[in-house]
């Protein structure tokens, strides 16, 4: 395939909020508002943002409103998360609505967020206590879009970040685990998002670098890990960390953007995580995130560190805050 089938992905992003009908649309609850985020940032990529109906889904969004925690679940009535959490701001700010929180709910979710510190610097996704290196990422992007990052938060999150720092070059989850490129993108973001990228030496930078590049495989897609199957959704993981160190030449565009573009879906739209596989939101906001980084398809630029439109990123306030 030798062109992006704008229009047929444009298609198929507005019509998965149409099948209620299907078993597939309730499994998926515990992904919906991250699904909307991806789904409204792959519309935005495209510039056809107005697809979906602002008043509708800033209703929704403000349904998953959890009073109880000051958070976002997932969907109603479902418990908050840090990971919906980012979601649901993220749709707000890029839709210049985040007005719709009151001052005490603002409040509330800056507390839900610190509140799921750790003494370590890490942040544990909700009261259940899981770990990961994605969480600090989402904490620290939220307490940005709010306005509200502080040094007592800041600090420890950057002293654990750079305990993920791994020999090989990459980032893990926790420390001491394997290096795998969406923790590089979350572990890089949130240095970036707070201006601690120089905490990395230039020789981890070059590490860093290599790490990443070598993960596009002789056919011209990025795996997440040595000796793994490439998957389009790296296509944003690898590329939006090479473009925070300033390394993004370092893969061969031409091949990952042949990758992607076969990865298509011909007949309805989407991407899939590879040729021939079944598409989805997540690979099709991925792979034109990618796509966009790249500079290909005249697509609106994205921003490497908050996979938002440059447009919407540059609004908000930048950390330390005056």
């Amino acid at each position: 395939m030798s062109k992006l089938l704008k229009e047929l992905h444009i298609q198929y992003v507005e019509s998965l909020d149409k099948r209620q009908n299907e078993y597939e649309y309730w499994l998926s609850e515990h992904l919906r508002l991250n699904g909307v985020y991806w789904g409204l940032t792959a519309l935005c990529i495209m510039d056809s943002r107005d697809t979906f109906g602002q008043e509708s889904v800033v209703e929704f969004v403000m349904s998953c409103w959890d009073d109880r925690t000051g958070g976002f679940a997932p969907f109603p009535r479902h418990d908050a998360h840090l990971l919906s959490t980012l979601s649901g701001l993220q749709i707000l700010v890029t839709y210049d609505s985040l007005g719709s929180l009151s001052e005490a709910q603002v409040e509330k979710c800056v507390q839900f967020i610190i509140g799921n510190q750790l003494e370590d610097g890490s942040f544990q996704g909700d009261r259940f206590g899981e770990v990961d290196s994605r969480f600090v990422y989402t904490a620290i992007s939220s307490l940005s879009i709010l306005g509200r990052l502080t040094p007592e938060v800041v600090n420890p999150a950057v002293q654990y970040i750079l305990r993920c720092y791994n020999f090989d070059g990459g980032f893990s989850m926790i420390p001491g685990a394997e290096s795998h490129a969406a923790q590089a993108f979350t572990c890089l973001g949130t240095l970036a998002i707070v201006g601690k990228i120089d905490a990395l030496t230039p020789e981890q930078l070059e590490e860093i670098g290599w790490w990443l590049c070598e993960r596009q495989i002789p056919e011209g897609g990025l795996n997440g890990r040595p000796s793994k199957l490439p998957d389009v959704c790296y296509s944003w993981w690898v590329l939006s960390s090479l473009a925070i160190i300033g390394k993004l030449n370092w893969i061969d565009y031409d091949k990952l953007r042949a990758f992607i573009y076969s990865s298509q879906d011909e007949r309805k739209g989407g991407i899939a995580d590879r040729p021939n596989n079944e598409v989805d939101v997540y690979h099709t906001v991925f792979g034109l995130a990618g796509l966009s980084l790249m500079g290909f398809d005249d697509l609106v630029p994205i921003n490497p560190v908050y996979c938002m439109p440059e447009s919407v990123v540059s609004k908000l306030k930048k950390y330390p805050y005056k």
